[in-house]
């Protein structure tokens, strides 16, 4: 078991469930979440930038029963995969994850409805998942990634105080064709900067 960094709490480690922002709730993947999770992610417009194509009802009932159980930090290598609820209505709008990718780093990401789109909910998403690695796990780098065709996540990332780190060309082949990766990264110094200006 890797040991944390230091400033961390003791692993594993769990957060309290829901984490809270203002407009939304992230919570553990429940059985029940199935059709939820299947009605964006067998959308095109979901897929476009992911390595996967658009899911099946039996391929979104298998990605939810893996990622049941994935909502504790045993040490690097770990997962937190956690669904996006909005807080007044308890709807499903999308997923996000934080990778424990190595001593005192992690990655961030996440997957909206597209109905969803432009309402600031992954920036929020991504807000929690920072406050999540850098308060409570005493983080010092958390990085995101892109497809570099994908302007409005990379937005997401830059309004989260991301900053771009690399742009690394045909990097990925996928789906047939090499494309383009963004990099984004934030220290955990420039995280508490930003906290403390508001």
């Amino acid at each position: 078991m890797t040991t944390p960094p230091a400033g961390a709490v003791e692993i594993p480690f769990q957060p309290e469930y829901p984490i809270r922002t203002e407009r939304l709730l992230l919570r553990p993947y429940r059985p029940d979440d199935t059709d939820a999770v299947y009605a964006y992610h067998r959308l095109p417009e979901t897929a476009r930038y992911l390595e996967n194509e658009p899911m099946s009802l039996a391929q979104a009932r298998a990605l939810v029963t893996r990622r049941i159980g994935a909502s504790t930090l045993a040490g690097v290598g770990e997962v937190l995969n956690l669904i996006v609820e909005l807080a007044q209505t308890r709807a499903v709008v999308g997923d996000c994850v934080l990778f424990w990718r190595g001593e005192g780093q992690a990655e961030v990401g996440y997957v909206l409805h597209p109905a969803h789109y432009g309402h600031g909910y992954a920036t929020e998403a991504v807000g929690a998942l920072l406050r999540l690695g850098f308060g409570d796990l005493g983080l010092h780098r958390i990085a995101a990634r892109c497809d570099a065709r994908n302007t409005a996540s990379a937005r997401v990332m830059e309004r989260a105080g991301l900053r771009r780190e690399a742009h690394l060309v045909q990097s990925e082949f996928v789906k047939g064709e090499w494309t383009d990766e963004l990099i984004y990264a934030i220290l955990r110094s420039e995280w508490a900067a930003r906290q403390a200006s508001g």
